[in-house]
């Protein structure tokens, strides 16, 4: 009872507490400031709950890594092992996870356990020292060259996955003793001990080096466009991996980021892949089809890097006009694929065997020359390899007519169908499907004449090596295969136009970064390089997207993105010029580059092109399409200042010819860079 009265006493009354709480300072925190206060209790406690688990695991003798993996597994093993929990209270099993440890400048070790990943965004150039790792489909074993990874912001990040391999019973000790001597010229002895401390049975070791070229450090050296590899965010935690993935040019990213494939895709893969390196029955010709941003050039990049690992090349037909995948955007073009694509568009542009500008992304208005132009360029496939057809997007109304012409023409193998269940409702193109429609410029197999299904259509222009020019292409049937699609998707209706436009730009800039000097030489403005002089009698002149008065053509063609082509016709021995095509012709083109003046005293074009002199030299047909040159060349180049060059803001609509579809560029108080054109030196090719 007295215990009570002196523990009543004790406590002070409602109005002390009242008093002493008025008589505290107040603290007023706005409500940003309560937000990150409440964020970092919260971080509190995931702390203490992360320190709970790990003395747990500790007190289990289970060897758990915190954080870039302190501790090995030599201190684990000396440390005496506590009896099993209980089935009430059980302790979360530890995993090994990725270690890395950095070993130079711009240089990192990075050990995979078995079937363990390690998603990544930035550049860097991989090393396998030991075992094989697999990214994006291409397997990288010990002693094969190091591989150039581009995991961009732009598409799902790629993982570095440690492929199990084969110890041939050897001994633990005897597979110690070859790690050390395989990393005895790699890595110095304290690393190397690291190394032989942490490593497990059937894990793989990776080196991770800093990647510097001129095309990535062109296109990062635009403003806005540095975000492409490595997105700037705080850090809420710096420790060793971070500064060791960091002095690379690396981040590491979580899994949920990266590419992964659903288990249609994966036996899809694995069908193809065999069908492709048995030849029983000719090469395969595999046509990937399916909505807009469904997974198509995922797909198409993941499967060349399969083929790749047990064949030596891989043909592709591009008819994406639009998403291109080695070239600029507005091409159709063929290309002999002999190294893995192990990057986004931007970053693996590559010379085509054969190929056309048709100088627009899309085909919508035109679809007879899209037709033809796809014949002309698949004419040149000698069956060598399996051949990727990669499609359009536009799978609706005309665009799924002209997808059944295209099946018929191309006469696929196998017709690979994406779809997912945000995608749009497409048909299942099955033989019979295709056989009973009829499409845009092709008839159904009921109107056909015989079983066979030929084409008369198409047989005029279709060359093979062993077959005569006038033999027919006869429509056998195909196999489909439905994949379910899961890729991660960035886009929406409202962005899809300015993404895909974003993604053009860098196309467009990846290309012309072949023009900067190798590393480490300083990158250089595109109005320092000194360009080509071409004559006006020297090549024929044509604008494909739009009609331009002849007085305003070179109103047109100067500052514009132009397909550097060759025809048949013989165009010089003019004297005087610009000569003037009446048609859009069929021909080949053999790469791009800028008109970046126009010289009238002396009828020259200035273009500006990372072609060699002597392709340069037989070009004779100049194509200006509608796609642009990326704004940023035009207003984020270093060294001029005041007015921008070929920007303006005074500029008349209404005049005959001017059109928003021949790439004005308009900016605030920029004069224009005014060309007076002489119409009277025009002269057209018959």
């Amino acid at each position: 009872m007295a215990d009570s009265e002196l523990r009543l006493r004790r406590v002070p009354c409602r109005f002390a507490l009242s008093k002493a709480r008025k008589t505290r300072p107040k603290l007023i925190l706005s409500r940003r400031a309560r937000r990150r206060l409440g964020t970092q209790r919260r971080g509190e406690r995931r702390r203490l709950r992360r320190r709970r688990r790990l003395l747990q695991a500790q007190a289990a003798g289970a060897d758990y890594r915190e954080g870039t993996g302190q501790g090995s597994r030599a201190e684990a093993a000396r440390k005496p092992k506590a009896a099993a929990p209980s089935p009430a209270r059980s302790v979360r099993a530890a995993v090994p996870v990725p270690l890395v440890r950095q070993v130079g400048p711009g240089r990192a070790l990075l050990l995979l356990p078995a079937e363990e990943g390690f998603t990544f965004g930035g550049i860097c150039r991989v090393t396998c020292l030991y075992g094989q790792v697999e990214v994006f489909g291409y397997t990288i074993s010990q002693g094969q060259p190091a591989q150039d990874v581009y995991s961009a912001y732009t598409h799902a990040y790629l993982t570095l996955n440690a492929v199990p391999y084969s110890t041939a019973e050897k001994s633990e000790k005897e597979i110690r003793r070859e790690v050390r001597a395989l990393l005895k010229s790699h890595l110095n002895l304290e690393d190397r001990s690291w190394s032989i401390e942490n490593f497990s049975p059937l894990c793989s070791i990776v080196m991770l080096e800093q990647l510097k070229t001129s095309t990535i450090n062109f296109i990062t050296s635009y403003p806005g466009l540095s975000y492409v590899f490595v997105q700037e965010s705080p850090v809420f935690q710096i420790n060793p991996e971070y500064l060791a993935l960091r002095s690379v040019g690396i981040r590491k990213q979580k899994r949920k980021k990266g590419l992964a494939l659903t288990e249609s895709a994966r036996s899809a893969l694995e069908e193809l892949v065999s069908v492709s390196c048995e030849e029983i029955d000719g090469c395969a010709v595999i046509l990937v089809c399916g909505t807009q941003d469904i997974g198509k050039s995922t797909f198409n990049r993941y499967l060349i890097n399969q083929l790749l690992n047990s064949i030596s090349c891989v043909d592709y037909l591009e008819c994406d006009l639009g998403q291109t995948e080695f070239t600029p955007p507005g091409c159709i073009s063929l290309l002999n694929i002999t190294e893995p694509v192990l990057g986004p568009p931007f970053t693996h542009q590559r010379t085509p065997q054969k190929m056309v500008y048709y100088g627009k992304p899309s085909c919508k208005n035109n679809y007879e020359n899209y037709v033809e132009i796809i014949k002309y360029v698949f004419s040149s496939y000698r069956r060598e390899s399996p051949l990727i057809i990669n499609t359009m997007g536009w799978v609706s109304d005309e665009g799924l007519l002209l997808l059944i012409d295209l099946i018929r023409l191309l006469s696929p193998s196998h017709v690979i169908q994406l779809s997912s269940p945000q995608s749009k409702y497409m048909p299942n193109l099955t033989p019979e499907y295709v056989d009973d429609m009829d499409g845009l410029y092709t008839k159904s197999k009921s109107k056909s004449r015989n079983r066979c299904f030929v084409l008369p259509e198409f047989a005029d222009s279709l060359e093979f090596a062993d077959e005569e020019k006038d033999s027919p292409v006869p429509f056998t049937g195909h196999k489909l295969i439905c994949v379910r699609s899961e890729f991660p998707v960035t886009k929406t209706p409202r962005n899809r136009e300015s993404h895909n436009r974003i993604l053009r730009d860098l196309a467009v800039l990846g290309y012309l970064g072949q023009l900067m000097p190798p590393v480490p030489k300083p990158l250089g403005p595109l109005h320092g390089l000194t360009p080509y002089q071409v004559p006006f009698s020297a090549v024929a002149l044509r604008i494909t997207h739009a009609d331009v008065a002849p007085t305003h053509i070179l109103y047109a063609v100067n500052a514009s993105w132009i397909g550097l082509c060759k025809i048949l016709d013989d165009v010089r021995g003019y004297t005087r010029g610009p000569i003037l095509l009446a048609q859009t012709p069929i021909c080949d083109c053999l790469g791009f580059g800028i008109c970046r003046g126009i010289d009238m005293d002396k009828r020259l074009y200035h273009i500006l092109t990372p072609m060699p002199p002597e392709e340069l030299r037989t070009v004779n047909c100049l194509l200006v399409g509608a796609v642009s040159i990326p704004q940023c060349i035009f207003k984020s180049q270093h060294g001029p200042e005041g007015t921008i060059p070929y920007v303006t803001t005074d500029y008349n609509f209404k005049l005959p010819g001017a059109s928003e579809k021949i790439g004005v560029r308009i900016a605030k108080e920029a004069p224009v860079k005014k060309i007076h054109p002489k119409p009277k030196l025009y002269r057209k090719v018959k």
